[in-house]
């Protein structure tokens, strides 16, 4: 069965975006396309949940195929689903959810088979982790103070998930913390 993994980089002091909604400055060339890290990530990825935010960051839907990195089956979790479908093909996909952080990753399982579920965007990763639907929890800290932006953990009822760390290695100029949800 499939298991869930959730997490982005994020600067020190906590944030995944600066106060523009910029990301460029947490990107690693160590974890970047085409790094064993990164291809790594690719082959163990079975489908990927995303939000609307996250979604939209490409500024034409039909760039996701054959660009974007996971060629597997996307569930995009959204209120309104775009009124025209982005392009697919036969290995990317893509479902637009509207029930719920629970019914995205039940998909997400059935379609990732024996493969990992990747959960990216802020918004998401906190679902997930506040449903406690994710088996880890994976964080690459990259050394840059944002002062402001958005936070990846700037919410309350996260305060009670529990975490075991499973493993702590350095790519390049970040440092990537893995942790288990403790269940």
């Amino acid at each position: 069965m499939a298991t869930v993994h959730t997490g982005m980089t994020m600067s020190l002091d906590g944030f995944v975006a600066d106060r523009r909604g910029g990301t460029a400055r947490l990107s690693d060339p160590a974890a970047s396309s085409g790094s064993a890290y990164m291809n790594a990530l690719i082959r163990e990825t079975g489908a990927v949940v995303m939000g609307r935010r996250t979604f939209a960051m490409a500024e034409d839907p039909d760039w996701f195929v054959g660009n974007y990195e996971f060629q597997v089956p996307i569930f995009v979790l959204t209120h309104t689903p775009p009124p025209v479908l982005p392009r697919q093909d036969e290995r990317l996909t893509f479902t637009f959810v509207t029930d719920g952080i629970a019914s995205a990753i039940a998909k997400a399982k059935a379609a990732a088979g024996e493969q990992v579920v990747q959960v990216l965007g802020a918004s998401v990763v906190q679902q997930v982790l506040r449903a406690r639907l994710a088996d880890e929890l994976h964080v690459d800290v990259a050394p840059v103070l944002l002062g402001a932006g958005l936070r990846l953990f700037d919410d309350p009822d996260l305060e009670s998930v529990g975490l075991k760390k499973i493993g702590v290695r350095e790519m390049g100029e970040c440092t990537s913390l893995r942790f288990q949800l403790v269940k």
